[in-house]
């Protein structure tokens, strides 16, 4: 059912669920793969090959939710990304051979890429004001699943059967399903059509364009944070690989603190101020882990630049929502997939930078595109405290 009469806080609590299956879903690949690897027998090449197609189903799903959720509502399109996640988590217990486990990863991409696409756009719906707080908690939850899953990954292998653990696993994920279908959800914006020429129009609007690409550097920014770290914390500072690991879940730990206390800044303080002190607080810590090579100020640095990428996608997205309240799923899909080349992106830049000038310069790439994000958003000033 969608109706106009909805209940706030359930709605609210079913979207937190949706993004905290988005968050176990995409972190028990990484957790999980080499095991199913070693199972039918994959080389690391086509491993690797496989795990690439996670971010195109990502994308695929961050596509098309948007302008689905306009036309039917939210009711229907969560629990299509969850049923997708379901079974494409229940295909990796079962796959046999390559092909099959390349089909597992596509879907639960797309799966991901609907909930947190949607997710998003439904909370920003709800929010009649201080969208950029209610995102920064709903955040929150996608953090709870990073850091939760491998510790629960690592403690349920030693006790159950890797396709037993997966399919338990899977069978979970059904319980955010059946609260979506229990969930009375707002109704539909344009349930009689959708509007394909004001649609088309985004494309056309400076600024949406120009949040979106603010949107590109920040998840530039945290997919090469999330993948280059430990490497950089073991080649250039010594760390051992258990220290590395600590270190880079105490930055999704600082990152998801963060985005808990914003939830209470962004009710009392303009979000634009927000934004640019995350900015200097990025700067900041880039500078502590570019000049800095004790273990100590290392991680503090980290941590730091995690509470800085904090803002970034609720403050950018609350604009979003503000901006196009009658098309708000397919305006977060422009900017979401925007953002989502620019991690793709932002990594392949990363792995030319280390293959040719050394892991070394990772601080440096991470401060130069701190310095383009932090361009743009002072350019964007006037624009955006019109909000």
């Amino acid at each position: 059912m969608e109706d106009s009469k909805y209940n706030y806080k359930v709605v609210f609590v079913a979207a937190c669920l949706g993004m905290l299956l988005f968050g176990v879903v995409m972190i028990s690949l990484g957790s999980l793969l080499p095991s199913i690897s070693k199972k039918i027998y994959l080389s690391k090449l086509e491993t690797g090959a496989t795990l690439s197609l996670l971010p195109f189903g990502i994308l695929l799903g961050s596509i098309v939710f948007g302008p689905l959720v306009d036309r039917f509502g939210y009711k229907l399109i969560l629990i299509i990304g969850g049923l997708l996640s379901f079974f494409g988590f229940e295909g990796l217990g079962i796959a046999a051979q390559s092909n099959h486990l390349n089909w597992a990863i596509v879907v639960i991409g797309l799966g991901g890429g609907i909930l947190n696409g949607a997710t998003n756009a439904l909370v920003s719906d709800i929010s009649k004001d201080k969208h950029s707080a209610n995102l920064s908690l709903l955040g929150v939850f996608y953090g709870v699943g990073a850091l939760g899953v491998p510790a629960m990954v690592g403690f349920l292998k030693k006790y159950l059967e890797l396709d037993v653990l997966i399919f338990w696993m899977g069978a979970g994920m059904l319980l955010p399903v059946a609260l979506f279908v229990l969930t009375v959800f707002p109704r539909p914006k344009n349930a009689q059509g959708f509007p394909i020429a004001k649609s088309l129009g985004m494309l056309k609007d400076p600024i949406l364009l120009l949040l979106g690409f603010v949107l590109f550097f920040q998840s530039g920014l945290e997919g090469i944070a999330n993948n280059w770290t430990t490497t950089f914390l073991e080649s250039e500072r010594q760390f051992e690989a258990t220290d590395a690991l600590f270190t880079l879940s105490l930055f999704v730990a600082g990152l998801c603190v963060a985005r808990l206390l914003l939830g209470k800044i962004l009710r009392v303080m303009n979000p634009y101020t927000v934004l640019v002190l995350s900015i200097c607080v990025l700067m900041v810590s880039a500078s502590v882990i570019w000049i800095f090579q004790t273990h100590v100020l290392s991680l503090i640095g980290l941590v730091g630049f995690g509470f800085g990428l904090a803002a970034g996608f609720p403050v950018v997205l609350g604009y979003v929502g503000k901006m196009y309240k009658e098309l708000t799923g397919t305006a977060f899909s422009l900017v979401i997939t925007i953002a989502l080349i620019g991690n793709v992106l932002s990594n392949h830049l990363m792995g030319w930078v280390s293959q040719y000038f050394g892991i070394g310069f990772y601080p440096v790439l991470l401060m130069l595109l701190v310095l383009v994000m932090g361009g743009l958003i002072l350019g964007l000033r006037r624009k955006l405290n019109q909000f």
